[in-house]
């Protein structure tokens, strides 16, 4: 069996991923409708929208298979992320990376799989609208037409989910859809008693920027800056926009490890191709989750925002703005 390998974008993948607020939700008729209609056009045992997440590929909808998820090592989907196009296997039984696959040599004993990549609307791959039979069969091209017209259909569900808590411009989680993940690792934090943190950002002269150089150039800079939050965080940590110049980050399961990803941060803006990049300046507060203190996620953020407030100051004091 061959284990499915990594995208190259995998990171910034994860946290577009995550950010849908998808994973783990209830079955909802708007993608069962799809699933249905795929299995009766295709007479497929199998019909599923799978999300691969870090570990594991999840299914939001599923038509004929008895499990909610399975290990990503295992999972076909994986492989079918890799690449735009749609990813056939006729024959699972004469295909070496996958004759062994424990789905095909126990239940349901997968003979055939049809899988066309679903995109967020950042455009990273984050899951399939796939088809799966118990015998070998070939896709026709007009049934991968098919496929794909449904597979728009299952993004056009998801772009109707992203447009409610995803931030248009960057591609991060807005203010409600960061809320809405930062209370439940808030929640998780207060049940398990770990740790978190959260940090702050305000970009000092976005004002200044669009006013010298035009609305869309600031705009680039916020685009650039969200990127840069997604490569200097890990995947595990809610990260949005949440005000027109202002981005948070709440760092799950951590204490005091904010400080190294912001040397990152640092790091990558000052080693940036962009001229504009490198001149980039933000102010940043940092606050460590107290259960006993922070009873809400308002108050949390309040506590940052004060600290990002002196950071400001601070910074304005020794000549940095």
């Amino acid at each position: 069996m061959l284990k499915p390998s990594l995208p190259i974008d995998e990171n910034n993948r994860l946290g577009r991923l995550h950010g849908l607020r998808i994973l783990d939700t209830a079955a909802e008729n708007r993608f069962d409708r799809i699933t249905r209609m795929a299995q009766r056009l295709f007479g497929s045992d199998i019909c599923l929208v799978s999300l691969i997440d870090k570990d594991r590929q999840w299914c939001k909808s599923r038509q004929g298979f008895g499990f909610p998820e399975v290990k990503r090592d295992i999972s076909f989907c994986a492989h079918a992320i890799l690449d735009d196009e749609i990813f056939v296997i006729p024959d699972t039984a004469d295909d070496i990376r996958f004759h062994d696959n424990p789905l095909v040599t126990d239940e349901p004993r997968i003979r055939f799989y049809a899988g066309c990549p679903l995109h967020e609307p950042g455009g990273h791959r984050v899951g399939t609208l796939c088809i799966l039979d118990t015998r070998p069969r070939d896709l026709s091209a007009d049934a991968a037409e098919t496929l794909r017209d449904l597979a728009s259909m299952v993004e056009n569900e998801i772009q109707v989910s992203a447009q409610i808590t995803i931030d248009e411009l960057t591609s991060l989680p807005n203010r409600r859809g960061f809320h809405m993940m930062a209370n439940h690792l808030l929640s998780l934090c207060r049940r398990t008693g770990a740790d978190a943190e959260l940090a702050l950002f305000d970009i000092d002269q976005l004002k200044t920027i669009n006013e010298s150089y035009g609305d869309a150039t600031g705009d680039s800079m916020l685009v650039e800056f969200a990127d840069m939050l997604a490569s200097c965080f890990r995947t595990a940590d809610a990260i949005g926009r949440v005000g027109g110049d202002e981005f948070a980050v709440l760092l799950s399961a951590s204490s005091n490890s904010a400080s190294s990803a912001l040397t990152r941060l640092r790091g990558l803006a000052s080693n940036s191709s962009s001229e504009m990049l490198r001149k980039l300046r933000w102010s940043v507060g940092t606050i460590q989750y107290d259960a006993e203190r922070h009873d809400t996620l308002e108050i949390l953020m309040a506590d940052a925002d004060a600290c990002m407030y002196n950071d400001k100051i601070r910074r304005r004091i020794a000549g940095g703005l």
